[in-house]
């Protein structure tokens, strides 16, 4: 199979463009919703913002993203990997309604990706039911880019979201779980958060987690389209 440079850069670009505006909102939501509760720490570092360049981590936005794209794209072996933004901080002992806020905050990337999903694909929508795009016209000019722009959207954000709920440190679903999880298990969680992301990458290189995400997606994405 030939190169082709120009659907290369033209799939990079849209998929970089997705990928960093998701994370940042993701991130952005966290921060807003710490300040809500009382937490300046982040708003006072300039995360509550869609700003990209506070948000982002030079190896897990834009390298690792970047490598796992070339690889799945120059060949049929999908690259599973781990990609990240800058992680928001917060600092609980300033939170109002302490538990409330844990669960709030947690989840509130979730919520702004699962929003972003929807959004996206409203407009697929209407734009499919007022024949702006059409299954002549999708894969032509700007209307190809334009929806390979927003169903790449609703992809992304969707699979941020399924990913994110995962109760495996450090992604958002554990804080929420510890949140309900009785005090017992505290040192059970301190173990999880010292070695959890070493566990979350060797489940994502075996595959489990796909076998998690996936089916999740699938239902997700069968009541938005």
């Amino acid at each position: 199979m030939s190169f082709d440079a120009a659907d290369f850069v033209s799939k990079l670009v849209i998929y970089m463009v997705v990928w960093i505006l998701s994370v940042s909102a993701h991130e952005a939501a966290h921060a807003w919703t710490s300040y809500k509760f009382g937490d300046d720490t982040a708003y006072n570092l300039g995360r509550v913002t869609l700003n990209p360049i506070p948000h982002i981590d030079p190896v897990g936005t834009l390298l690792l993203p970047i490598i796992g794209f070339l690889i799945s794209y120059s060949s049929a072996f999908n690259f599973p990997l781990i990609a990240w933004g800058k992680p928001t901080p917060v600092n609980p002992l300033k939170w109002r309604n302490k538990d409330t806020a844990n669960v709030c905050v947690s989840l509130a990337g979730i919520v702004i990706n699962l929003l972003i999903a929807v959004g996206a694909s409203v407009v697929i929508k209407i734009m499919i039911s007022q024949q702006i795009i059409t299954a002549e016209n999708y894969q032509v000019g700007m209307i190809s880019i334009f929806f390979n722009l927003l169903y790449t959207l609703v992809l992304m954000n969707v699979g941020l979201a399924i990913f994110n709920l995962l109760p495996f440190p450090p992604l958002d679903g554990s804080k929420v779980l510890q949140t309900f999880l009785p005090r017992s298990f505290e040192p059970f969680f301190e173990l999880l958060e010292t070695y959890g992301f070493l566990i979350l990458l060797v489940l994502v290189q075996l595959g489990v987690i796909r076998a998690i995400v996936a089916p999740l997606n699938q239902f997700i994405l069968s009541i938005l389209f």
